[in-house]
């Protein structure tokens, strides 16, 4: 292995500690070395803390090594005042005289303007160390700033026989989930909801199970609650409106209600298609990703208008013999392994869709 390459999944692998919690930041890592030493680390801190190239300049001990030193980067330094300052200029006036950079950032204010500016200052520049790795890392931070719209992750469980809902009849007349999966899977469906942005049903989801849309199961932040409600037909009680967390609301009627604390209202109309939409609202609310948990016809249509780039299927070694049938997609998986008793399948999607 490449000395570069070496230190570079080195950040990609404590930059996974901030998968969830630096939106709309991308989560970068950083390593500092000195005589093929680590002599300094870090990663982006939550959302208005200091970036992953600045908690690693702050972690070296001795700062008289800077000045001989490389920088390890999963994505460009930022140079544009934000919450907080370019992190071109603490790598200035560190000294720090190399910088290797996986990939540049695509954000309209950064755009290879960070890498420009240190290359004037005088520092030697290398860019695309395992750029696929990278952009793997990245995919969701990529995805916003060059689509325009969300990462899209379809999530859905369904029994051995295929079926992701029971038969009416198996339902308790009390709105409330019927779970196909689990135990250990559903505490895995609640942490990927931990890494996620924001979180998707329908109005019959909404009705049926009446979910909570939380991390209740996992620690960390509950996403932002999304409803596609055209006639506004779930009760205000219901847990999707429970404060503590934000809920969107996309809704058709023409008496389209005032936002009411927690609760955001957006109108969709019947003469555009609804997934363009949703998106675009979502892009413009900096939602960058995605998990959508149905039911069928939301998952539908995401699947028909090929907007989703993941899909997540947990299969139940039990069967149901009769019920709502789970969607069917023609790819190889890209993973696949066990959650307890259950099969996860992870599936890819190229997908092009952008607004």
């Amino acid at each position: 292995m490449k000395i570069h390459e070496k230190y570079l999944l080195r950040c990609l692998q404590i930059a996974e500690n901030g998968l969830g919690s630096t939106a709309p930041n991308p989560m970068v890592g950083a390593v500092i070395t000195y005589k093929d030493q680590i002599i300094g680390e870090g990663f982006t801190s939550p959302f208005g803390g200091a970036h992953a190239e600045v908690r690693a300049i702050d972690s070296v001990t001795d700062k008289s090594l800077l000045k001989k030193a490389t920088l390890y980067v999963t994505l460009e330094p930022c140079c544009h005042f934000g919450n907080t300052p370019p992190c071109t200029d603490k790598i200035l006036s560190a000294g720090i005289p190399k910088i290797v950079i996986g990939l540049e950032d695509p954000h309209e204010k950064v755009g290879g303007k960070g890498i420009a500016i240190l290359k004037n200052a005088g520092c030697e520049v290398e860019t695309g160390i395992l750029r696929k790795r990278c952009e793997e890392h990245h995919r969701r931070f990529l995805t916003f700033h060059k689509k325009k719209r969300p990462y899209i992750i379809l999530k859905w469980a369904q029994s051995a026989d295929g079926f992701m809902a029971p038969d009416p009849a198996k339902r308790e007349a009390t709105p409330m989930p019927y779970w196909i999966s689990s135990p250990i899977s559903r505490q895995l469906a609640h942490k990927w909801r931990s890494e996620e942005a924001g979180i998707l049903v329908g109005t019959q989801t909404a009705l049926k199970d009446n979910p909570g849309l939380d991390t209740r199961l996992w620690k960390g932040a509950n996403p932002v609650r999304i409803l596609i409600d055209r006639g506004l037909r779930v009760p205000d009680h219901f847990h999707i409106f429970t404060p503590g967390g934000t809920t969107m609301v996309f809704c058709a009627t023409q008496n389209i209600p005032q936002d009411t604390g927690n609760v955001l209202y957006h109108e969709v109309s019947g003469d555009k298609p609804l997934i363009s939409q949703l998106l675009r609202a979502l892009w413009q609310a900096e939602i960058q990703s995605l998990i959508v948990e149905g039911g069928a016809r939301t998952l539908a249509y995401f699947l028909d208008s090929g907007a989703w780039d993941e899909a997540r299927i947990i299969t139940s070694p039990d069967k149901l013999k009769r019920g709502l049938p789970a969607p069917k997609i023609s790819k190889e998986p890209s993973a696949v392994y066990n959650s307890g008793p259950d099969g996860v399948r992870i599936l890819r999607n190229d997908s092009e869709y952008h607004l």
